[in-house]
């Protein structure tokens, strides 16, 4: 064997060992992350915080007509608002969460859109399933949980918060908007509005009462200057020719 081939075989031998050892030492590749999310403000208790949210188009024939995300416990739908997104794309809210949906969007461009939320909870991380829907029907799921030995195939967008700062707290539930006007119609006067009503109502019979009094009063005074009258009329005058 020459010098040349015996350089060769040992060369192939070399990289075959060290490809087999890279395969072996290299942890599982995790799952690309075709939906993520993101925030200005990464941290449990914030408040007006901008989440930003991208969901990677994967469709060689179709786009992006609408996206519905479920929301993690202690953001309610009536929190979050849009701040940005493609044009002609609105948000809803549902009972879980909200959708942002529009005119498709051409083919293989990603969806991208920003909302605002009020104050987000206190908590490690926050999950938030997706379902992506495409012009021609087809809904891709990013819903998978995060954990365990096995990455998931169709993970669910994941923010991790900081602690909160020292001395934040949670400002409370947002104002009702939806059933704000019609409860303000059937709402009870309260406060010094109601006292005025009931006062009002309270004084009238006693008024009706007075006015009432008032009239008998009068009807017997003008009954007793008649009587008076009739009665002076009635007495006899002496005769001027006696």
């Amino acid at each position: 064997m020459s010098v040349h081939t015996t350089a060769r075989t040992a060369g192939r031998i070399t990289l075959t060992c060290a490809a087999a050892l890279t395969a072996a030492l290299s942890p599982a590749a995790p799952a690309s992350a075709h939906a993520e999310v993101g925030a200005d403000t990464p941290r449990a208790l914030a408040e007006n915080v901008t989440l930003t949210f991208v969901s990677e188009a994967e469709s060689d024939t179709a786009g992006f007509t609408g996206l519905r995300v479920v929301l993690p416990s202690g953001i309610a739908s009536g929190d979050v608002t849009l701040a940005d997104a493609p044009e002609g794309w609105k948000l809803r809210t549902t009972a879980d969460g909200y959708t942002v949906a529009g005119p498709a969007l051409k083919t293989g461009v990603d969806a991208r859109y920003k909302v605002r939320v009020r104050q987000l909870p206190d908590a490690g991380q926050l999950v938030f399933k997706t379902l992506e829907t495409y012009s021609d029907g087809r809904v891709a799921r990013w819903i998978e949980l995060p954990g365990g030995d096995v990455e998931p195939e169709q993970p669910a967008p994941v923010l991790p918060l900081k602690p909160a700062s020292p001395g934040a707290g949670s400002s409370g539930p947002g104002p009702a908007t939806s059933t704000a006007p019609t409860e303000a119609k059937n709402a009870r006067p309260s406060g010094k509005a109601a006292a005025a009503q009931e006062d009002g109502s309270s004084a009238g019979p006693v008024a009706g009462s007075a006015v009432a009094g008032l009239l008998v009063l009068g009807a017997g005074a003008w009954w007793l200057a008649r009587r008076r009258a009739s009665g002076a009329s009635e007495t006899p005058t002496a005769d001027p020719e006696s």
